[in-house]
């Protein structure tokens, strides 16, 4: 071979050889513009060069070198939109994520295991949890630090030092992130020791009931509210099997304050996430499918174990919610409604000024809400007043307020209230538990649960497999464990329900 044939083949592979590397060397640009979930299409128009998080992603960052900021959030949650306003729109605070990391962007509800060991390893680490959850992760895909809610001038700081450290000891931090991983999990135990192992589980959870319980307002802490679904529907278990009038005492506070407060929509049905106070009276507005769907079958189950039919009635007006504010047409549910309106304002879909409620409502119905709301104080609210029951109501204040809500609610319903439309399989296999153990209180949820069955069995099933969501007409593939464990569980309710195994 000549020498020109040589240096010709040599030049042709060394340019085959580069095209990868520059290619991944190319400058990252966004590229959640139009994506199907409606909150990474939120963050499309950032500064800030956002990835999703997929083997391309992890395999820049290790051609790279660079930390991954991996950055976890969900289309309703309140602080999200906040630090999306403040930081990822800040031209300077996105070219430090653009320069120094690769930016990734995350719904939590389309890779919930991934946010499930943020999640883990923020509370390990931190001591706190939640979202927006900002982590910091290493070439190796090993989480090296996270932190939530930042100001923008403590955010840019922080950004600062971990891109120097990072730069000054790479070595030291991938071998502190690969520590702080999980151990590899254990073989299961026999079925003695499981049993035992169970039985001392009882003892703890119960233990840290009465430690976390809150005897004067109900529910859990002493700080902000949320309504713990699966810890009361255990401790439903816990009183149907072995009743105990402490706990009976217990469950009884925490549903009615929760039903009567602010944590529960009084006009329009359903429960907002949680509240910031621990009297379950200021809320975060965002609506979600999932609390929805359980909130709907502990009102149901407490109905009976706690002799309140009542509930009944709680459970009722949560799944009119759903239906009304969440149904698709083709049978399923969004995931949730946001906590603020289309002008960015938080709870003003739900809030209302005295004077328009003065002018809306008969005299006789004004009084009593007037009373009940307590709206002779000051509004908890720039935008006005929330309605719930601050002030017990006597019995013949009630079918006033019923009438109240009957008034207002369609004025309510002409006023923004942006959704997240994706229709995800875990969070409508909670659905489906809900609806089809609904049929027992009213035989007309039977048509909501076929339908939903029906949704899922034939328009997020492909070739036998289960997808992660639908949106926008797009079918996100890739299920998870909990959407297979809530599909079929749904899928049980709906046969024992119905009787067609």
């Amino acid at each position: 071979m000549s020498r020109f044939k040589r240096e010709t083949v040599l030049a042709v592979l060394l340019l085959f050889l580069l095209l990868p590397a520059q290619a991944s060397a190319a400058p990252l640009v966004n590229q959640l513009a139009d994506h199907p979930s409606p909150y990474l299409a939120l963050h499309g128009h950032d500064p800030v060069a956002w990835q999703e998080w997929n083997a391309a992603t992890i395999a820049r960052a290790r051609h790279e070198n660079k930390l991954l900021f991996v950055s976890v959030g969900y289309f309703a949650c309140h602080w999200c939109h906040v630090m999306q306003r403040e930081s990822y729109q800040n031209p300077q605070i996105a070219a430090l994520l653009n320069r120094d990391f690769i930016p990734v962007k995350v719904d939590r509800e389309l890779n919930s295991g991934l946010d499930d060991a943020l999640q883990t390893f923020s509370a390990r680490l931190q001591g706190v949890a939640g979202w927006p959850l900002n982590a910091f992760v290493t070439p190796e895909a090993y989480p090296a630090f996270t932190v939530l809610y930042v100001p923008p001038d403590a955010f840019r700081t922080l950004l600062t030092r971990l891109a120097t450290r990072w730069q000054s000891d790479r070595a030291g931090i991938r071998q502190l992130a690969r520590r702080a991983a999980p151990p590899p999990g254990t073989r299961p135990a026999d079925e003695a020791l499981t049993a035992a192992r169970s039985k001392q589980a009882w003892e703890r959870f119960m233990a840290g009931v009465w430690q976390e319980a809150d005897s004067l307002h109900g529910g859990f802490g002493q700080v902000s509210k949320f309504p713990m679904a699966p810890q009361l529907s255990a401790l439903l278990d816990r009183q149907a099997q072995q009743p105990d009038a402490r706990l009976d005492e217990f469950l009884r506070l925490t549903f009615d304050q929760m039903a009567a407060r602010g944590m529960r929509d009084h006009i329009g049905g359903g429960f907002f996430r949680y509240t910031v106070d621990p009297d379950w009276d200021t809320p975060h507005f965002e609506k979600m499918l999932y609390d929805n769907a359980h909130l709907s079958m502990l009102y149901l189950r407490a109905a009976t174990v706690l002799e309140q039919p009542r509930y009944r009635e709680i459970a009722r007006s949560t799944l009119g919610f759903m239906q009304d504010a969440l149904q698709d047409t083709q049978g399923g549910f969004y995931s949730s409604t946001s906590a603020v309106d289309a002008a960015g304002q938080e709870g003003a879909t739900y809030l209302w000024t005295s004077d328009e409620l003065k002018a809306r409502l008969p005299p006789a119905v004004y009084a009593a809400v007037r009373r009940v709301w307590r709206l002779d104080a000051p509004p908890g609210f720039d935008a006005g007043y929330l309605p719930a029951e601050y002030v017990p109501p006597a019995a013949d204040e009630r079918p006033l307020l019923v009438e109240a809500a009957r008034i207002l609610y369609p004025v309510r319903r002409l006023r923004s209230l942006p959704r997240d439309d994706k229709l995800n399989a875990g969070l409508n296999g909670l659905a489906l538990s809900a609806f089809s153990q609904a049929i027992q209180l009213d035989p007309a949820y039977r048509q909501d649960a076929d339908r939903l069955q029906h949704f899922l069995l034939t328009r997020l099933t492909r070739n036998g497999q289960l997808m992660k969501a639908m949106a926008h007409g797009r079918i996100l593939p890739h299920a998870e464990l909990e959407d297979y464990a809530y599909v079929v569980q749904g899928l049980l309710d709906h046969a024992e329900a119905t009787g067609n195994a």
